[in-house]
């Protein structure tokens, strides 16, 4: 290269310097798309989750009990508190009577069948 004159080298340099600021654009381009993807990725993963997932809500009165409903109901649209399938056993020990939400029916999505005094029967 000592062979180039200095205003050749400089050309050279440029040119270099151009190129390597079009690879980092093209580098920047493809993290922030592949961040974008990934992104989308969690919340299609929570979405699922909360899909699969069940809420309870809490009794309304003294004496009332706590009404069961899916993790996507709109009727009750809590953010917080999400339980998995085992949880929902618990509950269902503890409050033997739990009403179940008409709108979601979360029995369906529990594999058991309607509890008694639900509509429909």
């Amino acid at each position: 290269m000592s062979d180039l004159s200095r205003s050749e080298r400089i050309r050279l340099n440029e040119g270099l310097r151009d190129w390597l600021a079009y690879q980092l654009r093209q580098t920047e381009r493809t993290l922030d798309e592949l961040k974008r993807e990934e992104e989308e990725d969690r919340r299609r993963r929570e979405v699922a989750r909360i899909e699969m997932s069940w809420k309870l809500q809490p009794a309304r009165v003294e004496g009332a009990q706590p009404m069961l409903h899916r993790g996507n109901c709109g009727l009750y649209r809590t953010q917080l508190g999400y339980l998995d399938k085992e949880h929902v056993v618990i509950a269902l020990e503890e409050f033997p009577e739990l009403v179940m939400c008409e709108v979601c029916a979360p029995w369906g999505s529990l594999g058991i069948p309607r509890p008694p005094g639900q509509p429909g029967e």
